[in-house]
Protein backbone atom coordinates (compact mmCIF):
# COMPACT_ATOMS: atom_id res chain seq x y z
CA UNK A 1 0.00 0.00 0.00
CA UNK A 2 1.34 3.42 -0.93
CA UNK A 3 2.58 5.50 1.98
CA UNK A 4 0.31 8.44 2.80
CA UNK A 5 1.93 11.77 2.02
CA UNK A 6 2.40 14.40 4.72
CA UNK A 7 0.05 17.34 4.21
CA UNK A 8 1.51 20.86 4.35
CA UNK A 9 -0.20 24.24 4.05
CA UNK A 10 1.33 26.75 1.64
CA UNK A 11 0.50 30.45 1.21
CA UNK A 12 -0.35 32.00 -2.17
CA UNK A 13 3.27 33.15 -2.53
CA UNK A 14 6.39 31.85 -0.81
CA UNK A 15 10.13 32.40 -1.28
CA UNK A 16 12.42 29.49 -2.17
CA UNK A 17 14.09 29.79 1.24
CA UNK A 18 10.74 29.76 3.07
CA UNK A 19 9.57 26.73 1.07
CA UNK A 20 12.75 24.86 1.93
CA UNK A 21 12.21 25.60 5.65
CA UNK A 22 8.59 24.41 5.48
CA UNK A 23 9.45 21.02 3.97
CA UNK A 24 12.76 20.59 5.82
CA UNK A 25 14.91 20.54 2.69
CA UNK A 26 17.91 22.55 1.56
CA UNK A 27 17.25 25.60 -0.62
CA UNK A 28 19.66 24.14 -3.20
CA UNK A 29 17.52 21.01 -3.54
CA UNK A 30 14.39 23.12 -4.00
CA UNK A 31 16.14 25.24 -6.66
CA UNK A 32 17.22 22.07 -8.49
CA UNK A 33 13.65 20.82 -8.58
CA UNK A 34 12.46 24.17 -9.90
CA UNK A 35 15.08 24.17 -12.65
CA UNK A 36 14.03 20.64 -13.64
CA UNK A 37 10.53 22.03 -14.13
CA UNK A 38 11.75 24.90 -16.28
CA UNK A 39 11.69 27.55 -13.56
CA UNK A 40 14.73 29.64 -12.66
CA UNK A 41 14.35 31.18 -9.19
CA UNK A 42 16.84 32.62 -6.73
CA UNK A 43 16.81 31.73 -3.04
CA UNK A 44 14.89 34.90 -2.09
CA UNK A 45 12.56 34.93 -5.11
CA UNK A 46 8.86 34.38 -4.58
CA UNK A 47 7.03 31.57 -6.36
CA UNK A 48 3.26 31.05 -6.49
CA UNK A 49 1.30 28.23 -4.86
CA UNK A 50 0.95 26.15 -8.04
CA UNK A 51 4.71 26.19 -8.63
CA UNK A 52 5.49 25.40 -4.99
CA UNK A 53 2.97 22.54 -5.08
CA UNK A 54 4.82 20.89 -7.98
CA UNK A 55 8.07 20.89 -6.01
CA UNK A 56 6.58 19.72 -2.73
CA UNK A 57 4.66 16.87 -4.38
CA UNK A 58 7.80 15.68 -6.15
CA UNK A 59 9.55 15.67 -2.76
CA UNK A 60 6.90 13.47 -1.15
CA UNK A 61 4.50 16.00 0.36
CA UNK A 62 0.87 16.85 -0.37
CA UNK A 63 0.45 20.61 -0.76
CA UNK A 64 -2.76 22.35 0.27
CA UNK A 65 -3.57 26.01 -0.32
CA UNK A 66 -3.92 27.98 2.90
CA UNK A 67 -5.79 30.70 0.99
CA UNK A 68 -8.30 28.21 -0.42
CA UNK A 69 -8.89 26.75 3.03
CA UNK A 70 -9.44 30.26 4.42
CA UNK A 71 -12.07 30.94 1.74
CA UNK A 72 -13.85 27.69 2.51
CA UNK A 73 -13.77 28.54 6.21
CA UNK A 74 -15.49 31.86 5.45
CA UNK A 75 -18.16 30.04 3.44
CA UNK A 76 -18.73 27.58 6.27
CA UNK A 77 -19.00 30.43 8.77
CA UNK A 78 -21.69 32.02 6.63
CA UNK A 79 -23.62 28.72 6.55
CA UNK A 80 -23.28 28.30 10.31
CA UNK A 81 -24.34 31.91 10.88
CA UNK A 82 -27.41 31.43 8.69
CA UNK A 83 -28.43 28.43 10.82
CA UNK A 84 -27.75 30.47 13.95
CA UNK A 85 -29.90 33.39 12.74
CA UNK A 86 -32.72 31.00 11.80
CA UNK A 87 -32.68 29.50 15.28
CA UNK A 88 -32.77 33.01 16.76
CA UNK A 89 -35.75 33.95 14.57
CA UNK A 90 -37.71 30.95 15.81
CA UNK A 91 -37.97 32.34 19.37
CA UNK A 92 -41.55 32.54 20.66
CA UNK A 93 -42.83 36.16 20.66
CA UNK A 94 -44.01 35.99 24.27
CA UNK A 95 -40.48 35.15 25.46
CA UNK A 96 -38.88 38.16 23.77
CA UNK A 97 -38.01 41.46 25.44
CA UNK A 98 -36.43 44.61 24.02
CA UNK A 99 -32.68 44.62 24.36
CA UNK A 100 -30.34 47.64 24.32
CA UNK A 101 -29.39 48.77 20.78
CA UNK A 102 -25.91 47.99 19.51
CA UNK A 103 -24.34 50.94 17.72
CA UNK A 104 -21.35 51.15 15.39
CA UNK A 105 -19.60 54.38 14.42
CA UNK A 106 -18.51 54.67 10.79
CA UNK A 107 -16.92 57.41 8.72
CA UNK A 108 -13.75 58.94 7.32
CA UNK A 109 -10.50 58.02 9.05
CA UNK A 110 -9.82 61.39 10.74
CA UNK A 111 -13.34 62.75 11.21
CA UNK A 112 -13.26 62.03 14.93
CA UNK A 113 -14.94 58.63 15.39
CA UNK A 114 -12.88 57.48 18.36
CA UNK A 115 -12.73 60.93 19.95
CA UNK A 116 -16.50 61.11 19.79
CA UNK A 117 -16.88 57.68 21.40
CA UNK A 118 -14.21 58.58 23.94
CA UNK A 119 -16.17 61.66 24.96
CA UNK A 120 -19.43 59.71 25.17
CA UNK A 121 -18.09 57.09 27.53
CA UNK A 122 -15.76 59.51 29.36
CA UNK A 123 -12.55 57.49 29.06
CA UNK A 124 -9.22 57.96 27.30
CA UNK A 125 -9.13 55.44 24.47
CA UNK A 126 -8.29 58.00 21.79
CA UNK A 127 -5.26 59.32 23.64
CA UNK A 128 -3.83 55.82 23.96
CA UNK A 129 -4.19 54.83 20.34
CA UNK A 130 -1.38 55.24 17.83
CA UNK A 131 -1.99 58.42 15.86
CA UNK A 132 -5.49 58.66 17.31
CA UNK A 133 -6.64 55.80 15.06
CA UNK A 134 -8.48 52.87 16.64
CA UNK A 135 -6.35 49.73 16.55
CA UNK A 136 -8.76 47.05 17.74
CA UNK A 137 -12.41 46.08 18.03
CA UNK A 138 -13.95 46.70 21.44
CA UNK A 139 -17.39 47.31 22.87
CA UNK A 140 -18.57 49.68 25.57
CA UNK A 141 -21.88 50.44 27.28
CA UNK A 142 -23.28 53.84 28.22
CA UNK A 143 -26.48 54.90 29.94
CA UNK A 144 -28.64 57.77 28.71
CA UNK A 145 -31.70 58.80 30.70
CA UNK A 146 -32.09 55.29 32.07
CA UNK A 147 -31.59 53.58 28.70
CA UNK A 148 -28.52 51.48 27.96
CA UNK A 149 -26.67 51.67 24.61
CA UNK A 150 -23.86 49.33 23.55
CA UNK A 151 -21.21 50.89 21.28
CA UNK A 152 -18.91 48.88 19.04
CA UNK A 153 -15.57 50.65 18.82
CA UNK A 154 -14.46 49.51 15.35
CA UNK A 155 -11.56 50.62 13.13
CA UNK A 156 -14.06 51.55 10.41
CA UNK A 157 -16.42 50.08 7.88
CA UNK A 158 -13.87 47.47 6.77
CA UNK A 159 -14.18 45.69 10.14
CA UNK A 160 -17.94 46.16 10.11
CA UNK A 161 -18.06 44.54 6.67
CA UNK A 162 -15.67 41.74 7.65
CA UNK A 163 -18.01 40.83 10.51
CA UNK A 164 -20.98 40.74 8.13
CA UNK A 165 -18.99 38.64 5.64
CA UNK A 166 -18.66 36.04 8.41
CA UNK A 167 -22.41 36.12 8.93
CA UNK A 168 -22.63 38.45 11.94
CA UNK A 169 -24.82 41.52 11.76
CA UNK A 170 -22.85 43.30 14.47
CA UNK A 171 -24.98 46.45 14.85
CA UNK A 172 -28.55 47.71 15.08
CA UNK A 173 -27.83 51.40 14.36
CA UNK A 174 -24.90 53.12 12.63
CA UNK A 175 -23.65 56.60 13.47
CA UNK A 176 -22.09 58.10 10.35
CA UNK A 177 -19.51 60.68 11.38
CA UNK A 178 -18.99 63.63 9.01
CA UNK A 179 -16.61 66.48 9.87
CA UNK A 180 -18.11 69.97 9.57
CA UNK A 181 -14.97 71.29 7.86
CA UNK A 182 -14.40 68.47 5.33
CA UNK A 183 -17.94 67.30 4.60
CA UNK A 184 -18.76 64.09 2.76
CA UNK A 185 -15.64 62.25 1.53
CA UNK A 186 -15.23 59.15 -0.64
CA UNK A 187 -14.72 57.07 2.52
CA UNK A 188 -17.95 58.52 3.91
CA UNK A 189 -19.88 57.30 0.88
CA UNK A 190 -18.26 53.87 1.16
CA UNK A 191 -19.18 53.62 4.84
CA UNK A 192 -22.77 54.59 4.02
CA UNK A 193 -22.89 51.87 1.33
CA UNK A 194 -21.80 49.26 3.86
CA UNK A 195 -24.43 50.35 6.38
CA UNK A 196 -27.17 50.40 3.75
CA UNK A 197 -26.12 46.97 2.46
CA UNK A 198 -26.59 45.64 6.00
CA UNK A 199 -30.01 47.35 6.28
CA UNK A 200 -28.75 49.24 9.33
CA UNK A 201 -30.44 52.64 9.90
CA UNK A 202 -28.11 55.63 9.95
CA UNK A 203 -27.87 58.61 12.31
CA UNK A 204 -25.48 61.35 11.18
CA UNK A 205 -23.16 63.09 13.63
CA UNK A 206 -21.62 66.29 12.20
CA UNK A 207 -18.39 66.59 14.19
CA UNK A 208 -15.82 69.36 14.66
CA UNK A 209 -18.53 72.03 14.69
CA UNK A 210 -16.26 74.16 16.89
CA UNK A 211 -13.71 74.69 14.10
CA UNK A 212 -13.53 78.08 12.38
CA UNK A 213 -14.14 76.73 8.91
CA UNK A 214 -17.08 74.54 9.97
CA UNK A 215 -20.03 74.78 7.55
CA UNK A 216 -22.92 72.73 8.90
CA UNK A 217 -25.43 73.80 6.25
CA UNK A 218 -23.09 72.83 3.45
CA UNK A 219 -22.58 69.41 5.06
CA UNK A 220 -26.36 68.92 5.24
CA UNK A 221 -26.60 69.72 1.53
CA UNK A 222 -23.87 67.18 0.78
CA UNK A 223 -25.72 64.61 2.90
CA UNK A 224 -28.94 65.25 0.99
CA UNK A 225 -27.03 64.69 -2.26
CA UNK A 226 -26.13 61.14 -1.18
CA UNK A 227 -29.66 60.30 -0.04
CA UNK A 228 -29.43 61.30 3.64
CA UNK A 229 -31.89 64.18 3.70
CA UNK A 230 -32.02 65.72 7.21
CA UNK A 231 -35.37 65.40 8.99
CA UNK A 232 -35.57 69.20 9.36
CA UNK A 233 -35.49 69.40 5.54
CA UNK A 234 -38.37 66.96 5.26
CA UNK A 235 -36.23 63.82 5.11
CA UNK A 236 -36.02 60.84 7.43
CA UNK A 237 -32.38 61.06 8.59
CA UNK A 238 -31.63 62.42 12.05
CA UNK A 239 -28.62 64.77 11.70
CA UNK A 240 -27.01 66.02 14.92
CA UNK A 241 -24.19 68.64 15.09
CA UNK A 242 -21.75 67.76 17.90
CA UNK A 243 -18.45 68.97 19.28
CA UNK A 244 -16.48 66.33 21.16
CA UNK A 245 -14.01 68.98 22.32
CA UNK A 246 -16.72 71.15 23.88
CA UNK A 247 -18.99 68.25 24.79
CA UNK A 248 -21.99 69.77 23.01
CA UNK A 249 -24.69 67.89 21.15
CA UNK A 250 -23.87 64.50 22.72
CA UNK A 251 -27.17 64.14 24.57
CA UNK A 252 -29.04 64.97 21.35
CA UNK A 253 -27.00 62.33 19.50
CA UNK A 254 -27.78 59.61 22.06
CA UNK A 255 -31.44 60.60 21.98
CA UNK A 256 -31.40 60.32 18.17
CA UNK A 257 -29.90 56.81 18.46
CA UNK A 258 -32.64 55.70 20.87
CA UNK A 259 -35.38 57.21 18.67
CA UNK A 260 -33.99 55.40 15.62
CA UNK A 261 -33.72 52.14 17.57
CA UNK A 262 -37.36 52.41 18.65
CA UNK A 263 -38.42 52.01 15.02
CA UNK A 264 -36.65 48.64 14.86
CA UNK A 265 -37.70 45.45 16.58
CA UNK A 266 -34.57 44.94 18.66
CA UNK A 267 -35.48 42.00 20.88
CA UNK A 268 -33.96 38.96 22.55
CA UNK A 269 -34.91 36.08 24.82
CA UNK A 270 -32.82 36.35 28.01
CA UNK A 271 -33.79 32.77 29.00
CA UNK A 272 -32.66 31.15 25.75
CA UNK A 273 -29.43 29.25 25.22
CA UNK A 274 -26.82 32.05 25.04
CA UNK A 275 -25.35 33.00 21.68
CA UNK A 276 -23.71 36.00 20.03
CA UNK A 277 -20.59 37.09 18.17
CA UNK A 278 -16.87 37.31 18.82
CA UNK A 279 -15.52 40.86 18.71
CA UNK A 280 -11.83 40.22 19.33
CA UNK A 281 -9.48 37.68 20.88
CA UNK A 282 -5.89 37.53 22.08
CA UNK A 283 -3.52 35.34 24.04
CA UNK A 284 -2.36 36.91 27.30
CA UNK A 285 1.02 35.68 28.59
CA UNK A 286 -0.37 35.63 32.14
CA UNK A 287 -4.00 34.60 31.67
CA UNK A 288 -4.14 32.61 28.41
CA UNK A 289 -6.79 33.08 25.73
CA UNK A 290 -8.95 36.16 26.34
CA UNK A 291 -11.91 36.64 24.00
CA UNK A 292 -14.35 39.55 23.82
CA UNK A 293 -17.86 38.23 23.20
CA UNK A 294 -21.03 40.20 22.55
CA UNK A 295 -24.12 38.38 23.83
CA UNK A 296 -27.07 38.83 21.45
CA UNK A 297 -29.51 36.26 22.82
CA UNK A 298 -29.82 34.40 26.10
CA UNK A 299 -27.71 34.97 29.21
CA UNK A 300 -24.09 33.81 29.30
CA UNK A 301 -22.97 32.57 32.73
CA UNK A 302 -19.64 31.75 34.29
CA UNK A 303 -19.15 28.00 33.94
CA UNK A 304 -20.96 27.74 30.59
CA UNK A 305 -19.19 25.78 27.84
CA UNK A 306 -18.77 27.96 24.75
CA UNK A 307 -17.85 27.06 21.18
CA UNK A 308 -16.87 29.72 18.64
CA UNK A 309 -15.61 28.41 15.31
CA UNK A 310 -12.90 25.91 16.22
CA UNK A 311 -12.33 27.39 19.68
CA UNK A 312 -14.12 25.97 22.70
CA UNK A 313 -13.89 25.84 26.48
CA UNK A 314 -15.58 26.46 29.80
CA UNK A 315 -15.90 30.12 30.84
CA UNK A 316 -13.60 30.37 33.86
CA UNK A 317 -14.11 34.10 34.39
CA UNK A 318 -15.98 37.02 32.83
CA UNK A 319 -15.21 40.73 32.96
CA UNK A 320 -17.05 43.83 31.78
CA UNK A 321 -15.40 46.66 29.82
CA UNK A 322 -14.16 48.23 33.06
CA UNK A 323 -12.51 45.04 34.30
CA UNK A 324 -15.19 44.17 36.87
CA UNK A 325 -15.89 40.46 37.36
CA UNK A 326 -19.30 39.22 36.21
CA UNK A 327 -21.24 36.08 37.01
CA UNK A 328 -23.61 36.49 34.03
CA UNK A 329 -24.17 38.68 30.96
CA UNK A 330 -27.51 39.27 29.24
CA UNK A 331 -28.39 40.41 25.70
CA UNK A 332 -26.35 43.31 24.22
CA UNK A 333 -23.67 42.88 26.91
CA UNK A 334 -20.00 42.76 25.85
CA UNK A 335 -17.78 40.58 28.07
CA UNK A 336 -14.20 39.43 28.09
CA UNK A 337 -14.00 35.72 28.89
CA UNK A 338 -11.22 33.37 29.96
CA UNK A 339 -11.10 29.67 29.22
CA UNK A 340 -11.24 29.10 25.45
CA UNK A 341 -8.84 26.63 23.85
CA UNK A 342 -7.61 29.12 21.24
CA UNK A 343 -8.47 32.64 20.04
CA UNK A 344 -11.60 32.58 17.83
CA UNK A 345 -11.69 34.82 14.77
CA UNK A 346 -13.48 38.19 15.07
CA UNK A 347 -16.99 37.84 13.67
CA UNK A 348 -17.30 34.15 14.63
CA UNK A 349 -20.71 33.37 16.07
CA UNK A 350 -20.64 31.61 19.42
CA UNK A 351 -23.08 29.37 21.24
CA UNK A 352 -23.06 27.12 24.28
CA UNK A 353 -23.01 23.32 24.48
CA UNK A 354 -23.82 20.80 27.22
CA UNK A 355 -20.23 20.09 28.22
CA UNK A 356 -16.59 20.22 27.19
CA UNK A 357 -16.77 16.80 25.53
CA UNK A 358 -19.56 17.77 23.12
CA UNK A 359 -17.83 21.09 22.39
CA UNK A 360 -14.58 19.26 21.59
CA UNK A 361 -16.40 16.90 19.21
CA UNK A 362 -17.97 19.84 17.34
CA UNK A 363 -14.64 21.68 17.16
CA UNK A 364 -12.86 18.56 15.84
CA UNK A 365 -15.58 18.06 13.21
CA UNK A 366 -15.13 21.65 12.07
CA UNK A 367 -11.37 21.20 11.84
CA UNK A 368 -11.78 18.00 9.81
CA UNK A 369 -14.29 19.71 7.54
CA UNK A 370 -11.88 22.60 7.02
CA UNK A 371 -9.05 20.22 6.11
CA UNK A 372 -11.32 18.46 3.61
CA UNK A 373 -12.40 21.63 1.81
CA UNK A 374 -9.46 22.19 -0.52
CA UNK A 375 -11.08 23.25 -3.77
CA UNK A 376 -10.36 26.68 -5.14
CA UNK A 377 -13.13 29.23 -4.56
CA UNK A 378 -16.10 29.07 -6.87
CA UNK A 379 -18.10 32.18 -7.61
CA UNK A 380 -20.54 32.50 -4.74
CA UNK A 381 -23.11 34.37 -6.84
CA UNK A 382 -23.13 35.14 -10.55
CA UNK A 383 -25.32 37.15 -12.85
CA UNK A 384 -26.18 33.96 -14.74
CA UNK A 385 -27.62 32.19 -11.70
CA UNK A 386 -29.76 35.01 -10.25
CA UNK A 387 -32.96 33.55 -11.72
CA UNK A 388 -32.20 30.05 -10.40
CA UNK A 389 -31.45 31.55 -6.98
CA UNK A 390 -34.78 33.35 -7.08
CA UNK A 391 -36.73 30.23 -8.07
CA UNK A 392 -35.15 28.24 -5.24
CA UNK A 393 -36.09 30.96 -2.76
CA UNK A 394 -32.48 31.92 -2.01
CA UNK A 395 -32.70 35.40 -3.55
CA UNK A 396 -35.45 37.99 -3.85
CA UNK A 397 -33.39 40.76 -5.38
CA UNK A 398 -30.30 41.36 -7.48
CA UNK A 399 -27.81 43.46 -5.52
CA UNK A 400 -25.46 45.52 -7.69
CA UNK A 401 -22.44 47.75 -7.13
CA UNK A 402 -22.02 50.15 -10.05
CA UNK A 403 -18.77 51.89 -11.05
CA UNK A 404 -18.61 54.12 -14.12
CA UNK A 405 -16.00 56.26 -15.86
CA UNK A 406 -17.60 59.73 -15.68
CA UNK A 407 -20.33 61.42 -13.66
CA UNK A 408 -22.44 61.96 -16.78
CA UNK A 409 -22.83 58.18 -17.25
CA UNK A 410 -23.86 57.46 -13.67
CA UNK A 411 -27.47 58.65 -13.48
CA UNK A 412 -28.55 57.36 -16.92
CA UNK A 413 -27.29 53.87 -16.06
CA UNK A 414 -28.93 53.94 -12.61
CA UNK A 415 -32.22 55.10 -14.18
CA UNK A 416 -31.98 52.41 -16.86
CA UNK A 417 -31.41 49.68 -14.29
CA UNK A 418 -34.35 50.89 -12.20
CA UNK A 419 -36.56 50.82 -15.32
CA UNK A 420 -35.50 47.22 -15.99
CA UNK A 421 -36.33 46.35 -12.38
CA UNK A 422 -39.77 47.94 -12.68
CA UNK A 423 -40.50 46.17 -15.98
CA UNK A 424 -39.53 42.72 -14.71
CA UNK A 425 -42.65 40.60 -14.13
CA UNK A 426 -40.92 37.66 -12.45
CA UNK A 427 -40.62 39.39 -9.09
CA UNK A 428 -36.86 39.91 -8.92
CA UNK A 429 -36.01 43.50 -8.04
CA UNK A 430 -32.72 45.33 -8.49
CA UNK A 431 -31.06 46.90 -5.48
CA UNK A 432 -28.13 49.23 -6.12
CA UNK A 433 -25.91 49.13 -3.03
CA UNK A 434 -23.42 51.69 -4.30
CA UNK A 435 -22.99 53.75 -7.47
CA UNK A 436 -19.92 55.88 -8.01
CA UNK A 437 -17.29 57.12 -10.43
CA UNK A 438 -13.87 55.46 -10.64
CA UNK A 439 -12.13 52.13 -11.09
CA UNK A 440 -13.30 49.05 -9.20
CA UNK A 441 -11.42 48.93 -5.88
CA UNK A 442 -10.79 46.36 -3.17
CA UNK A 443 -13.40 48.12 -1.00
CA UNK A 444 -15.99 47.51 -3.72
CA UNK A 445 -15.12 43.80 -3.74
CA UNK A 446 -15.29 43.57 0.07
CA UNK A 447 -18.74 45.15 0.03
CA UNK A 448 -19.88 42.74 -2.71
CA UNK A 449 -18.48 39.76 -0.81
CA UNK A 450 -20.29 40.69 2.39
CA UNK A 451 -23.56 41.46 0.62
CA UNK A 452 -23.77 38.79 -2.09
CA UNK A 453 -23.65 41.52 -4.73
CA UNK A 454 -22.36 41.62 -8.31
CA UNK A 455 -20.07 44.43 -9.46
CA UNK A 456 -20.92 46.16 -12.73
CA UNK A 457 -18.23 48.32 -14.33
CA UNK A 458 -18.85 50.64 -17.27
CA UNK A 459 -15.71 51.84 -19.12
CA UNK A 460 -13.56 51.34 -16.01
CA UNK A 461 -10.67 49.10 -14.97
CA UNK A 462 -10.23 46.78 -11.99
CA UNK A 463 -7.44 47.52 -9.48
CA UNK A 464 -4.89 44.74 -8.97
CA UNK A 465 -5.83 44.38 -5.31
CA UNK A 466 -9.50 44.15 -6.31
CA UNK A 467 -8.66 41.41 -8.84
CA UNK A 468 -6.87 39.35 -6.20
CA UNK A 469 -9.62 39.78 -3.62
CA UNK A 470 -12.33 38.93 -6.15
CA UNK A 471 -10.48 35.74 -7.14
CA UNK A 472 -10.10 34.78 -3.48
CA UNK A 473 -13.70 35.49 -2.46
CA UNK A 474 -15.49 34.49 -5.67
CA UNK A 475 -17.06 37.89 -6.39
CA UNK A 476 -18.48 38.27 -9.92
CA UNK A 477 -17.20 41.39 -11.73
CA UNK A 478 -18.81 42.32 -15.07
CA UNK A 479 -17.18 44.93 -17.32
CA UNK A 480 -18.96 46.73 -20.16
CA UNK A 481 -18.11 49.39 -22.72
CA UNK A 482 -21.47 49.39 -24.51
CA UNK A 483 -24.42 50.58 -22.44
CA UNK A 484 -27.14 48.63 -24.26
CA UNK A 485 -25.16 45.40 -23.73
CA UNK A 486 -25.09 46.12 -19.98
CA UNK A 487 -28.87 46.63 -19.90
CA UNK A 488 -29.46 43.58 -22.09
CA UNK A 489 -27.47 41.27 -19.81
CA UNK A 490 -29.25 42.49 -16.68
CA UNK A 491 -32.68 42.11 -18.32
CA UNK A 492 -31.85 38.59 -19.53
CA UNK A 493 -30.50 37.64 -16.09
CA UNK A 494 -33.76 38.67 -14.43
CA UNK A 495 -35.63 36.45 -16.88
CA UNK A 496 -33.31 33.48 -16.39
CA UNK A 497 -32.13 33.62 -20.02
CA UNK A 498 -28.55 34.87 -19.65
CA UNK A 499 -26.03 32.20 -20.61
CA UNK A 500 -22.37 32.38 -19.61
CA UNK A 501 -20.00 33.32 -22.41
CA UNK A 502 -16.58 31.73 -22.71
CA UNK A 503 -13.59 32.73 -24.85
CA UNK A 504 -10.20 31.19 -25.55
CA UNK A 505 -7.22 32.86 -23.91
CA UNK A 506 -3.71 32.10 -25.18
CA UNK A 507 -1.38 31.42 -22.25
CA UNK A 508 1.80 30.48 -24.08
CA UNK A 509 3.46 29.79 -27.44
CA UNK A 510 6.23 27.39 -28.38
CA UNK A 511 8.32 26.88 -31.53
CA UNK A 512 8.97 23.33 -32.79
CA UNK A 513 12.74 22.97 -33.31
CA UNK A 514 13.24 19.19 -33.46
CA UNK A 515 11.06 16.15 -34.08
CA UNK A 516 11.57 12.76 -32.42
CA UNK A 517 9.65 9.64 -33.33
CA UNK A 518 9.81 7.19 -30.42
CA UNK A 519 8.29 3.69 -30.56
CA UNK A 520 5.24 3.35 -28.32
CA UNK A 521 5.53 7.03 -27.29
CA UNK A 522 4.68 8.51 -30.68
CA UNK A 523 5.89 11.82 -32.11
CA UNK A 524 7.59 14.25 -29.71
CA UNK A 525 8.06 17.90 -30.69
CA UNK A 526 11.27 19.27 -29.20
CA UNK A 527 10.16 22.84 -28.57
CA UNK A 528 11.31 26.19 -27.24
CA UNK A 529 8.81 28.27 -25.19
CA UNK A 530 8.73 31.70 -26.81
CA UNK A 531 6.43 33.44 -24.31
CA UNK A 532 3.97 32.74 -21.53
CA UNK A 533 3.81 29.19 -20.25
CA UNK A 534 2.78 25.76 -21.50
CA UNK A 535 0.39 23.82 -19.28
CA UNK A 536 -0.40 20.14 -19.44
CA UNK A 537 -4.12 20.73 -18.87
CA UNK A 538 -4.44 23.34 -21.66
CA UNK A 539 -5.68 22.93 -25.23
CA UNK A 540 -3.33 23.42 -28.19
CA UNK A 541 -3.59 24.74 -31.74
CA UNK A 542 -0.77 24.15 -34.25
CA UNK A 543 0.03 26.94 -36.74
CA UNK A 544 2.17 26.73 -39.85
CA UNK A 545 2.90 30.25 -40.96
CA UNK A 546 -0.41 32.11 -40.63
CA UNK A 547 -2.51 28.98 -41.15
CA UNK A 548 -4.02 26.88 -38.37
CA UNK A 549 -3.51 23.22 -39.30
CA UNK A 550 -4.99 21.68 -36.14
CA UNK A 551 -6.69 22.91 -32.97
CA UNK A 552 -8.54 21.83 -29.84
CA UNK A 553 -5.85 19.24 -29.23
CA UNK A 554 -5.18 17.76 -25.81
CA UNK A 555 -1.65 17.45 -24.40
CA UNK A 556 -0.58 13.80 -24.21
CA UNK A 557 2.70 14.56 -22.45
CA UNK A 558 4.83 17.54 -21.42
CA UNK A 559 8.43 16.83 -20.44
CA UNK A 560 11.45 18.73 -19.23
CA UNK A 561 14.47 16.54 -19.93
CA UNK A 562 13.12 13.11 -18.83
CA UNK A 563 10.63 14.30 -16.23
CA UNK A 564 6.90 14.79 -16.69
CA UNK A 565 5.97 18.33 -15.65
CA UNK A 566 2.77 20.32 -15.29
CA UNK A 567 4.05 23.48 -16.91
CA UNK A 568 7.06 24.97 -18.70
CA UNK A 569 7.71 28.68 -18.71
CA UNK A 570 9.15 31.13 -21.23
CA UNK A 571 12.79 30.67 -22.18
CA UNK A 572 12.99 26.91 -21.62
CA UNK A 573 13.04 23.87 -23.88
CA UNK A 574 10.68 20.93 -23.53
CA UNK A 575 9.17 17.93 -25.29
CA UNK A 576 5.50 17.99 -26.27
CA UNK A 577 3.28 15.25 -27.65
CA UNK A 578 -0.35 15.87 -28.60
CA UNK A 579 -3.37 13.60 -28.74
CA UNK A 580 -4.45 12.65 -32.26
CA UNK A 581 -1.73 14.70 -33.98
CA UNK A 582 1.76 13.73 -35.13
CA UNK A 583 2.23 15.87 -38.25
CA UNK A 584 4.77 18.31 -36.85
CA UNK A 585 7.39 20.00 -39.02
CA UNK A 586 10.25 22.14 -37.77
CA UNK A 587 9.13 25.76 -37.49
CA UNK A 588 5.54 25.01 -36.50
CA UNK A 589 4.16 27.17 -33.70
CA UNK A 590 2.02 25.73 -30.91
CA UNK A 591 -0.39 27.99 -29.10
CA UNK A 592 -1.53 26.76 -25.68
CA UNK A 593 -4.88 28.18 -24.60
CA UNK A 594 -7.56 27.85 -21.94
CA UNK A 595 -11.25 28.70 -21.98
CA UNK A 596 -12.23 31.53 -19.64
CA UNK A 597 -15.59 33.07 -18.88
CA UNK A 598 -16.06 36.60 -20.17
CA UNK A 599 -18.98 39.04 -20.20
Amino acid sequence: MAQEKQVILLPEYVTVRELADIIGASPIEVMKRLIANGIMASINQQIDFDTAAIVTEEMGFEAHSAAAIAVEEEKQKAVEAQTWRKKYAEEKPESLIRRPPIVTILGHVDHGKTTLLDTIRKSTVAAGEAGGITQHIGAYRVNHNGHQITFLDTPGHEAFTAMRARGAQGADVAILVVAADDGVMQTTREALSHAQAANVPVVVAITKTDKRNANIENVKKMLADIGLTPDEWGGDTLVVPVSAQQGTGLDDLLEAVLLTAEDKEIVANPNASPSGITLEAEVSPHQGTMATLLVLNGTLKRGDTVIAGQAYGRVKAMFDEKGNKLEEAGPSTPVRVLGLSEPPMPGETFETTKNDKSARVIADERKDATAARLVRPERVFTLEDIFAQFESGKAKELSLILKVDVQGSLQPIVDGLMNISGDNKDGITIRILAADVGNISENDVNLASASGAIIIGFSVDVDNAAHRTADRTGVDIRLYNIIYKLFEDIALALQGMLEPVFADKTIGTAEVRQIFRIPKAGTIAGSYVRDGELRRNAKVRVKRGNRIIAENLGVASLKREKDDVREVRSGFECGVSLNNFDGFVVGDMMEFYVSERVN
